[in-house]
C-alpha cells in the first residue's frame, strides 16, 4: 500500500477502536477504489473470509457515487450473528432486509450463468446490520469500500426459499412496518454472483453472499424484528443493548 492507503487504514482502525465516527478521508488522501479495496483487505488481515456483501447495485446509486459497477465487502465468520443481537458493537447502527445465497459448489471466474445457477446451494432471508465510521453515513465510494462497505453483522434465516422468488421483503420492529421493497429489485442473482466471482478471483462452496437490499435501511433499536419474505417465510430476532 502507498502512504495514503496506509494513512486511511490507520484512520479507520483508530476510529473503530475509539468507537467514534469521523469525516471521510479517501479523497483528501488520494485513495481511489482500487486502493480502498487494499485497505479493506488489510483491515481483515488474519481473518478467514466466509462470504461477501454487495452494495451500490442500482445504476442510479452507482452514478451518484461516481462508479460504474457494484461494490463488495468481506464477510467474516464472527459477523454471522444469532438472536439476541447485541447492538453495542455497531457504530451508527442501522439494518436492512436482504436475501442471501449460500454456495453449494465453487464458482470460478469466467463461469456461465447456467453454472452460476447450479452453484446456488440455497437462498435465505437475511438482515444486514450496518456499522460505519463515516459520520452520518456521508462518504464517497472509496471511503465506504475501505470501511468494508459498512459491514457490521448479519442474521441468516433457517428456511430455504424456493424459486421463483416473488413479492416483497417487509421488515417489522415490534410489529410496526419499518421498510419494504420488492424481491425483484434484488436483480439477476446469477449475474450478481458472476460479477462478484470475477471481482474477487472466484467464490468457494460454503460461502454466503448477501445480495443487497431492495428497501431503505433503518435505525436499529432494541426490540423484536421480523423479516417477512416470499411464500410466508419469516426471520425473527431480538435486538438488545449491551
Amino acid at each position: 500500500m502507498n502512504q495514503g492507503e496506509e494513512t486511511l487504514l490507520s484512520h479507520i482502525r483508530e476510529a473503530r477502536e475509539r468507537r467514534e465516527t469521523t469525516a471521510p478521508k479517501a479523497e483528501e488522501l488520494g485513495v481511489g477504489i482500487e486502493g480502498a479495496y487494499k485497505v479493506q483487505a488489510a483491515l481483515g488481515e488474519g481473518r478467514e473470509v466466509s462470504g461477501y456483501k454487495l452494495g451500490l447495485l442500482g445504476p442510479a446509486k452507482q452514478a451518484q457515487m461516481g462508479v460504474d459497477s457494484p461494490i463488495y465487502g468481506r464477510v467474516y465468520e464472527d459477523m454471522i450473528l444469532a438472536s439476541p443481537v447485541q447492538l453495542g458493537s455497531f457504530l451508527q447502527r442501522r439494518l436492512e432486509p436482504e436475501l442471501a445465497v449460500v454456495l453449494g459448489v465453487d464458482l470460478p471466474p469466467g463461469s456461465s450463468p447456467g453454472v452460476a445457477h447450479l452453484a446456488i446451494g440455497g437462498i435465505f432471508l437475511a438482515i444486514d446490520f450496518l456499522s460505519s465510521v463515516w459520520e452520518d453515513y456521508e462518504f464517497d465510494a472509496a471511503d465506504v469500500v475501505a470501511d468494508n462497505v459498512s459491514g457490521g453483522g448479519f442474521l441468516l434465516g433457517e428456511r430455504l426459499l424456493n424459486e421463483p422468488l416473488e413479492g416483497n421483503l417487509r421488515l417489522y420492529h415490534n410489529g410496526r412496518l419499518l421498510t419494504e421493497g420488492p424481491v425483484g429489485n434484488v436483480g439477476d442473482i446469477e449475474g450478481r454472483l458472476l460479477w462478484l466471482s470475477e471481482a474477487v478471483g472466484g467464490l468457494e462452496a460454503g460461502q454466503t453472499i448477501f445480495l443487497g437490499s431492495p428497501a431503505a435501511d433503518q435505525e436499529a433499536t432494541p426490540g423484536t424484528v421480523e423479516l417477512h419474505g416470499p411464500r410466508g417465510s419469516v426471520l425473527v430476532a431480538d435486538l438488545q443493548e449491551d
